[in-house]
Formats: structure tokens, sequence, C-alpha cells
């Protein structure tokens, strides 16, 4: 069975990264709506492949919110 297709990324992405250790936290957030997503990862994997994660955590965020208010 094939994946799902992924939900649009938003127009505008804001970040917020902290390094703790071993560890990068990496908030995103929708510059439209507010609505933030968190990813926390090794900081070996490097800070692109935690902010693309992030940003696709949130456009499914954002995705499933929308469904539940046409509910």
């Amino acid at each position: 069975m094939a994946d799902p297709p992924l939900p649009p990324l938003p127009r505008e992405i804001l970040y917020e990264i902290k390094r703790n250790g071993a560890y990068m936290r990496v908030c995103a957030i929708c510059a439209d709506t507010g609505i933030e997503a968190v990813m926390v990862g090794p900081a070996s994997i490097g800070l692109f492949s935690l902010k693309q994660n992030a940003a696709r955590k949130l456009a499914y965020v954002i995705e499933k919110r929308r469904q539940e208010m046409r509910r």
C-alpha cells in the first residue's frame, strides 16, 4: 500500500532551535496561524534534517486540525 501524500508546507515557517548537549530541539512555527510542532533529535544528524522533519510535522499538525474543524 502506498503512503498517503504529504500535506503542503506552510508558506512561512519560523524556527526556534536549542541545543542541549548531544541533542537539539527544533520548534517549527507557522507564521500565519501560530501553530507549532517540536522535534528533538541527536545533533549529529544535522540541523537541515531536524528542520525538515519539524516542518513536515508542522504540516501534519495543521492538516489534522483542519480535518477536526470540518467535523
